[in-house]
């Protein structure tokens, strides 16, 4: 299958942010076109677990963000909760795929039931009745009944359920190695090359 044009990124307020924006310099990288939508409580965690102040207004987020990962002019565009307007918000021009990484329990809760009282929601209904792909990376433990009843009622419509939980086959030496395993397989499903690890079964780094 051929990689997606444009994917929409959404950051939630779950623990995990090393990985959503790890995603997001992979996907400029791969000259991906990235619609970003990011909550409040993303803001929150990003200076918690990285000391990251990420700029609250969208254009000035869209600008520092564009800056860090050298992105090309136009290729990262920043929408707020409520704007209604921003393209993923319609099924007239939905993103190819999207994937929110972090995932909140309280945000993919909203998304199995049908809500868009957000943007980020919103753009997940869409990408559901348009049939486009869906990731959702949860970021939890343990799970509740409830939060499974949820994973698995979005299963069934199609959506992809990746929990961050890394692998340790590949002899991981860093924090930042054990980031780059989740991030490659959200790659993977959306058919995205990348050098983020070796694959199983090339030699390097198999059990044994």
């Amino acid at each position: 299958m051929n990689p997606p044009r444009t994917v929409t990124l959404a950051l939630t307020g779950a623990s995990g942010m090393p990985y959503g924006l790890r995603l997001l310099e992979c996907l400029l990288q791969a000259d991906i076109q990235v619609y970003l939508l990011a909550s409040s409580a993303a803001h929150i965690v990003a200076k918690q677990e990285l000391d990251l102040a990420l700029p609250a207004r969208t254009a000035e987020l869209e600008s520092f963000l564009s800056q860090r990962y050298h992105a090309q002019p136009g290729q990262l565009r920043a929408f707020g909760r409520e704007e209604w307007f921003a393209p993923v918000a319609s099924g007239s021009n939905p993103a190819d795929a999207m994937v929110v990484c972090p995932c909140t329990m309280g945000t993919l809760a909203a998304i199995a039931q049908g809500l868009a009282d957000n943007l980020i929601e919103r753009a997940a209904d869409v990408a559901i009745k348009e049939q486009r792909k869906l990731i959702l990376v949860p970021r939890e433990t343990p799970y509740s009944a409830l939060h499974l009843e949820n994973m698995l009622k979005l299963a069934r419509l199609g959506a992809i359920i990746l929990p961050p939980n890394p692998g340790f086959y590949h002899h991981p030496q860093s924090i930042e190695d054990l980031v780059d395993f989740v991030v490659a397989r959200i790659l993977d499903h959306l058919h995205i090359q990348h050098q983020l690890m070796a694959r199983w079964g090339d030699g390097k780094g198999d059990m044994t």
